[in-house]
């Protein structure tokens, strides 16, 4: 077992407020992580059918045998007992009272922000980080990563990528979007998230999705919605903000796991990412979930954007530290040249004086500085946390 980054942001909150709340997709180490920071703290996982009985035929004497800092696993399962914690903490007013975690459904992050508000730090876990890989082993090839994936059992157990993520699918698919979405025909759900794997990292077009689908653009974007909550994929929005309307609006989106993006598009081998046509969409997707697995990890809100103006002038992620805007090129491709940066200047000649001279990753051997930009492989040089601090 292997310590995530994350550990210092749970302890910290959890010195701080009498509820820590974890969410995060499915087999992102939730459970293993608060066990480990927290081994002597009593644990009650709600997924055991025996303790969610208890917990929903008798809320409060339940609650009444919590010890202070008592772990109550996969919240989701009985989400009323959050009303009855709102009233033990109000009544204690203790630190340290509960942690909670819990995966899908948006009602749940309502209730949550809902019942506990000020009582609760609310984290986000995604799987492994690239610096928590590094654990494992010190150089990764970008092209394995991607069809590895980063879930934690993928690594810690050795399992062959393929058979994890079919099987995640098809648990995925039966248990979670059953209470996500009204999807009368589950075939025709999976035919579409297919198809959003397919187009990583581009403008999202409901209504080429709902045509090549065969259901309602309002469908679309509630399928969108239900797979963000339950943490499949993430929505980077636009940057437009103090900047010329012709810019492009409608988000990108981006799979959290680029393991289960390769499995929906059939790759299953390196060497097969490597010659993809989709090989750069797979490569940008790897370093966008990175950035924001570095920003939840520290307890900060995502604040990552793209930007695109009618002309064609694009950046693949800007990300906003304070007043501070850093815009970031990834390329695929091992080789540099200064083409790379041709949207890095062109934001910072739009944007003002609040660019910061930004980054490019891509797949070389060479760490460099060029015009004021670094030039960084992230899985050869473990620089990219510092670069995104500073």
């Amino acid at each position: 077992m292997i310590r995530r980054d994350i550990k210092n942001e749970l302890v910290g909150a959890y010195g701080e407020y009498p509820v820590v709340t974890i969410f995060g997709p499915r087999q992102s180490g939730k459970t293993t992580l608060v066990r480990m920071e927290f081994p002597d703290n009593q644990y009650w996982s709600l997924e055991d059918p025996d303790v969610r009985a208890r917990a929903i035929s008798d809320p409060r004497g339940f609650l009444a045998q919590a010890d202070s800092g008592t772990i109550l696993d996969e919240i989701q399962r009985v989400p009323e007992l959050l009303s009855y914690i709102q009233g033990i903490v109000d009544r204690t007013n203790r630190r340290g009272q509960f942690i909670l975690t819990g995966s899908r459904q948006p009602e749940l992050h309502s209730a949550v922000s809902q019942t506990l508000a000020g009582r609760t730090a609310v984290l986000t876990l995604l799987p492994f980080s690239l610096n928590e890989l590094q654990q494992y082993k010190t150089k990764w090839d970008a092209f394995a990563l991607i069809v590895n994936g980063t879930f934690p059992r993928v690594h810690e157990e050795k399992l062959k990528p393929e058979r994890f993520y079919n099987s995640y699918l098809r648990t995925y698919v039966e248990r979670d979007v059953r209470a996500l979405v009204n999807a009368k025909d589950l075939r025709r759900f999976e035919q579409f998230i297919t198809l959003l794997a397919g187009r990583i990292g581009q403008v999202v077009n409901y209504t080429s999705l709902a045509n090549d689908t065969g259901v309602s653009s309002t469908t679309i974007k509630n399928w969108i919605s239900a797979l963000t909550a339950s943490y499949l994929i993430f929505e980077l929005p636009p940057y437009f903000e103090n900047i010329s309307k012709r810019v492009v609006r409608s988000p990108k989106v981006y799979f959290t796991d680029t393991g289960l993006a390769a499995f929906l598009l059939g790759i299953v081998e390196p060497h097969h990412a490597a010659r993809d046509p989709l090989r750069g969409s797979l490569y940008e997707n790897l370093m966008a979930v990175e950035i924001l697995k570095h920003r939840l990890n520290q307890g900060k809100r995502p604040e990552l954007y793209f930007y695109r103006d009618t002309h064609g002038n694009e950046v693949d992620l800007v990300v906003r530290n304070g007043r501070k805007l850093v815009p970031i090129e990834i390329k695929s491709a091992a080789t540099f040249t200064d083409n790379f940066i041709r949207g890095i200047r062109s934001f910072r000649e739009t944007a003002g004086s609040r660019v910061q001279p930004g980054l490019v990753l891509y797949n070389g051997d060479e760490k460099l500085t060029f015009r004021e930009t670094t030039i960084i492989n992230p899985l050869l040089h473990n620089d990219l946390p510092k670069l995104l601090s500073t």
